[in-house]
């Protein structure tokens, strides 16, 4: 096995280095997962004796040595708890350490999240990783280069404004230079940090601030083990699940002989409903599990929606209305109300690579290799499940071949767990099939919003009202009842009942509450405790559908104010960076009043801040629409981004253009589809998904420069106008309308006639 091997990587091999002592780690609530005000992780205890003046993620893991490591060679290893999921955060967080340790990029690694050696920084999830973690890492390596100045200073006898740090070592006046290796000790670090740092002025930046090429890129297009689904450690078997047909099915009954006789089958696992195997190798394992299937037998109830008429299912179920917000009073003069309403169906993740980990069983500790999200949480669920303390679990993070949410990650590597007990000292590999991918993972919830304005002579809203018909959009942390393998077990842990909990950062009703000024408004999440389906979250929980919601309607009043949709946006904005980003991407476009296209041919504009707290995007984009097909073709799109302070301003484009496409694949072919009793949407004819062929000629990124500004998350910030530009492009081109999503070729034919 490879020494730079994940499976090698533990908390005494990093602390013990080579040659001298270096930084130890404390481990000091380690066990529980932060708190952060509106993160998905709210459930969860905090940390003892939080310091909540502490910027960053250093709120809740306070110790400068939990973040950085420095070898007596003058390596650093920086330590985060928030994962790599494709977003590109191992290269920003290694550009944010060594422009404030004043040390060389190349002389940096990274440790991601593993509950032996990482700080606990609960979900990857809310475009929290630069914000919270990069924080914490700018803040501890500030820290600890001046800790580093202040021992050269004492062994010199000279005063610290004297000394200077560069390229990984302090330098005096007259020369004399000590690198960090050199400087450092244990006791020298092992402390707490402290409110405020002497952070760089961004004038002097030498790495935040420009592009880099990301580290994780080339093993990823040269065919290296860059995911979980690339691991081979000696020894691995794999195990295969079978999962039963149907949300409401039961296992009656199986008969594993014939299996169990199977070539290289080692073990057959039954557990309730829970079933499965074992094997060599990977086809044998593959082989057995429909043969294993073939002989279980399944009790099976009709337990799902009617999927022809979802919107009146889901305005129908038991609601419980929680407020959003309500201020203001209408402004007078109103002379009109228009209203619409929108809907969406359950979208899935749609991971390109199914779901993998690998667990393992060795000396009493249970060890799984996970693309989760949440290394901790899940620890703490998987212990549970298992029913074993939580210090006999083990979560290392393994890069996955993407997921931005809850897809089937955390239930793979409960599957693995489960298998592993069966095989002690074996790693075994567990991926799942495309059709149990589809068909299990946790869905996007089916959502309806309608919105009401009322409208003066000029067409200006004077007063909004909004509401919101979703489940809840996330049922993490939610211990061993948010695991699949758990809930299927004899003696099962059943899920949690959701319940409805407003936030800053929000959730069905995240951006729900517009950035314009309107003189008065008033929104409402009708949450909807019953989940017909099992859902949970997907990038940006319930922004993307209440952003293309008030976009379209906001380009509707537009229309009937006889205004220009841009001009008509700055008239509602006050606030100057949202009005920057709008100007800015209009500009970059080209955009112009009743703009002269080509036949078939419509822009689109939309706008929002993500959470109304991080990112500002705006976009244009231009469509061409076939009528006979109903096909949409995007032609070009131009964003403007407000990010805040700016990391890697590639990593930033990546994020919004990226963004921008899988949007539009919700926004035109993405639908869950499930009849009484099962679900039929399980492979990718049956859930179309966006393709190489329908990208657009250009996405075009504008970033403004924020020196000195907080980090603002910008990971999510595109879906929201994204879909809603597109949407907005579509109307313009063909003149009609169509608030149903997905929009489809069948609605886009019918539209305009042609179907």
């Amino acid at each position: 096995m490879r020494h730079d091997s994940p499976l090698l990587l533990s908390r005494r091999s990093v602390l013990l280095g080579t040659g001298a002592l270096v930084l130890s780690f404390s481990a000091r609530g380690f066990a529980q997962a932060p708190t952060a005000p509106g993160d998905e992780t709210q459930n969860f205890q905090a940390v003892p004796e939080p310091a909540p003046d502490l910027p960053g993620s250093l709120k809740t893991n306070p110790d400068l040595d939990s973040w950085i490591r420095i070898a007596p060679d003058g390596r650093v290893t920086v330590f985060t708890g928030k994962a790599e999921l494709g977003q590109g955060i191992r290269t920003a967080l290694l550009q944010v350490a060594a422009e404030e340790l004043e040390a060389p990029f190349e002389a940096l690694s990274l440790v991601g999240p593993d509950t032996s050696a990482s700080p606990n920084e609960g979900f990857t999830a809310g475009s929290h990783s630069v914000q919270d973690s990069g924080t914490a890492i700018r803040n501890a390596a500030a820290q600890v280069r001046d800790i580093l100045i202040g021992e050269a200073a004492r062994r010199w006898t000279l005063p610290v404004e004297n000394l200077r740090a560069e390229a990984g070592a302090v330098i005096a006046p007259d020369g004399r230079r000590a690198t960090y290796g050199e400087l450092v000790s244990a006791e020298l670090i092992e402390v707490r940090a402290q409110p405020n740092s002497r952070l760089k002025d961004p004038n002097s930046f030498r790495e935040m601030g420009r592009p880099r090429p990301r580290i994780d890129i080339p093993r990823k297009v040269t065919g290296g083990e860059a995911y979980v689904q690339d691991m081979r450690p000696e020894g691995m078997v794999h195990g295969r699940i079978v999962r039963p047909p149907s949300p409401g099915a039961r296992l009656v009954s199986v008969d594993t002989v014939g299996v169990e006789a199977m070539p290289g089958v080692l073990k057959v696992v039954r557990d309730g409903s829970f079933l499965g195997l074992v094997a060599e190798k990977e086809w044998q394992a593959i082989k057995a599990m429909w043969a294993l299937s073939a002989a279980a037998r399944w009790e099976e109830r009709q337990t799902l929606p009617d999927a022809t008429n979802l919107p009146a299912v889901l305005m129908a179920m038991p609601r419980e209305d929680a407020e959003v917000v309500r201020e203001g009073t209408p402004a007078p003069g109103s002379v009109k109300t228009i209203e619409a309403r929108f809907t969406r169906p359950y979208q899935l993740h749609a991971s390109i690579g199914p779901s993998c980990a690998i667990g393992l069983l060795e000396n009493g500790t249970t060890t799984v290799w996970t693309h989760s999200q949440g290394v901790y949480p899940l620890r703490q669920a998987i212990a549970e499940m298992l029913r074993v303390p939580p210090e006999e679990v083990r979560c290392v993070h393994q890069e996955g071949s993407g997921c931005y949410g809850h897809n089937a990650a955390d239930d793979v590597a409960a599957d693995a767990a489960l298998l592993a007990q069966a095989l002690p000292g074996r790693p075994v590999r567990v991926q799942w099939m495309r059709e149990q991918e589809h068909a299990w993972e946790p869905f996007s919830p089916g959502m309806v919003t309608e919105v009401r304005a009322g409208v003066d002579a000029d067409g200006n809203v004077t007063e909004w009202t909004y509401g919101v018909w979703s489940n809840t959009h996330n049922s993490r942390p939610g211990g061993a009842p948010a695991l699949l393998a758990a809930q299927h077990l004899a003696a099962p842990f059943p899920p949690k009942p959701a319940k409805v909990q407003i936030t800053k950062e929000g959730n069905g009703d995240r951006n729900s509450n517009p950035l314009y000024a309107f003189p008065s408004r008033d929104v409402t999440w009708h949450f909807l405790p019953d989940m017909p389906l099992r859902v949970s979250a997907l990038r940006g929980l319930g922004a993307y559908m209440n952003v293309v919601s008030i976009e379209c309607f906001m380009d509707e009043l537009a229309a009937a104010a006889d205004a220009d949709p841009v001009e008509y946006r700055l008239r509602h904005l006050q606030d100057p960076r949202a009005r920057d980003v709008v100007n800015l991407a209009a500009r970059r476009f080209g955009w112009r009043p009743k703009m002269s296209l080509p036949a078939h041919h419509g822009v689109g504009f939309a706008f929002a801040r993500y959470k109304n707290l991080a990112a500002y995007c705006a976009v244009a984009m231009e469509v061409e629409v076939e009528p006979s097909s109903g096909r949409v073709r995007m032609v070009r799109a131009s964003t403007a981004v407000d990010a805040g302070e700016v990391v890697n301003p590639d990593g930033i484009a990546n994020q919004v253009q990226g963004g921008i496409l899988q949007s539009a694949s919700w926004t035109l072919y993405e639908a869950v589809t499930f009849d009484p009793t099962r679900v039929t949407s399980v492979d990718w004819s049956t859930y179309p998904i966006l393709r190489f062929d329908a990208l657009p000629e250009a996405i075009d990124v504008e970033i403004i420069p924020r020196p000195g500004e907080p980090f603002l998350g910008a990971g999510e910030c595109s879906q929201g106008p994204g879909g809603a530009a597109l949407a907005n492009a579509i109307t313009a081109a063909t003149g009609q309308r169509i608030r149903d999503l997905p929009l489809t070729r069948e609605r886009i034919r019918a539209a305009v006639g042609e179907g």
